[in-house]
């Protein structure tokens, strides 16, 4: 019996399909049709076709990121900047009521005046002792004390004028300024708020130096210590290659897992924010399993809105699985996780689609 298939009903039933069974089991495999496997066209993902290297996925951070903290109460009298601003190195972000601070600074310096009048004092007092004490007028213990005295006096200077700079020290503190050039990344104030020292008021971050930190077992550590490079696929399909890679000299004690650090190149244009996610690329010998990093014809993904997919057929069963994608490359495209090497995919979803309708349609009329 034939069946006489509408292809833009057929477009239409795809699209759905996808949402439906993808929503439905989480991107996992949704469509059994035993019978449909046999009559598709498909074809094998070689190892040929993975890319050169396995593949981890890690996040990334930048390397001068600072949460700058009160270090000094307040209330706040003005925010000058707001997230995704940029701001050069020294530039006033923040400032603080300064009363109490310069009332401090004021009082500090009426202490040093006095502590200096008393050293001038006790220094003249103790040349007097001097020179009487050439002349045997006064005794050598009188001259002793005139000494000690002096000393002392000038010592509470020196306290003075270190009371002096942490008061002023203590004022700066109510301008908060940008330790670098870079980006706000977060505001956690407003003005009016009253705040306390270590309370966090905002974040800044350095775009141009970045970098991201994967964890591989240990049987893959000594493989990039060999040869420490990397490639980065971004999630837009972007990739760079790494500017240099560290692997770390041990193992976490709990995961036994091995830290590798891989510095990012200078990005002028699109630079990754922190927290974002990418596939680090090792061009080491590749594992089995799902996340390898394979490249397969870009007709062979079914699409919806973000849903991706591919049909794969596994024993005797056509499965829709969901897939995250990564580069083109002409006719072919880069699938960065949920597929690997040596599984078979049909070549066209639609065809899949329809040898899915055939197979139920079929099997409706058997249980009828």
């Amino acid at each position: 019996m034939r069946f006489q298939v509408n292809p833009a009903g057929l477009r239409l039933a795809l699209a759905f399909s996808l949402s439906a069974a993808l929503s439905a089991c989480g991107g996992g495999d949704a469509v059994d049709a035993r019978a449909a496997a046999p009559s598709l066209d498909t074809f094998v993902v070689s190892a040929d076709a993975a890319r050169d290297g396995r593949a981890w996925d890690g996040t990334v951070e930048a390397v001068r990121e600072a949460v700058l903290s009160a270090q000094t109460g307040g209330r706040v009298t003005a925010v000058d900047v707001d997230v995704n601003d940029r701001v050069a190195a020294g530039q006033v972000l923040l400032r603080l009521t300064v009363v109490e601070q310069q009332a401090g600074v004021d009082a500090a310096r009426a202490q040093l005046r006095a502590a200096e009048a008393s050293a001038v004092e006790a220094e003249r007092q103790y040349q007097r002792f001097a020179s009487l004490a050439r002349d045997r007028y006064v005794s050598g213990a009188q001259l002793d004390q005139a000494r000690a005295a002096r000393d002392a006096a000038n010592a509470a200077r020196d306290a003075a004028r270190a009371q002096v700079s942490a008061a002023g020290q203590n004022a700066d503190y109510t301008t908060v300024r940008a330790p670098y050039a870079g980006i706000v990344a977060a505001r956690r104030v407003e003005p009016g708020e009253t705040v306390g020292p270590g309370q966090p008021l905002l974040t800044v971050y350095a775009p141009d130096d970045l970098r991201i930190e994967v964890r591989v077992p240990q049987s893959a550590a000594d493989a990039i210590r060999a040869k420490p490079q990397a490639r980065v696929v971004f999630d837009d399909g972007r990739s760079v290659a790494a500017r240099a890679v560290v692997v770390y000299p041990a193992a976490d004690p709990a995961s036994h897992s091995v830290p590798v650090r891989v510095a990012l190149p200078r990005i002028e244009t699109g630079a990754p924010a922190p927290g974002a996610t990418a596939k680090v690329v090792f061009p080491i010998a590749g594992g089995e399993g799902r996340d390898g990093g394979v490249r397969i014809p870009d007709a062979a993904v079914a699409r919806r809105g973000e849903l991706t997919a591919v049909y794969v057929v596994k024993d005797g069963r056509v499965l829709l699985r969901q897939v995250r994608l990564g580069a083109r490359h002409g006719d072919a495209v880069d699938v960065l996780s949920g597929l690997a090497a040596g599984e078979v995919v049909a070549r066209d979803p639609v065809e899949a689609l329809r040898a899915l309708a055939a197979a139920r349609a079929a099997q409706g009329e058997a249980h009828g």
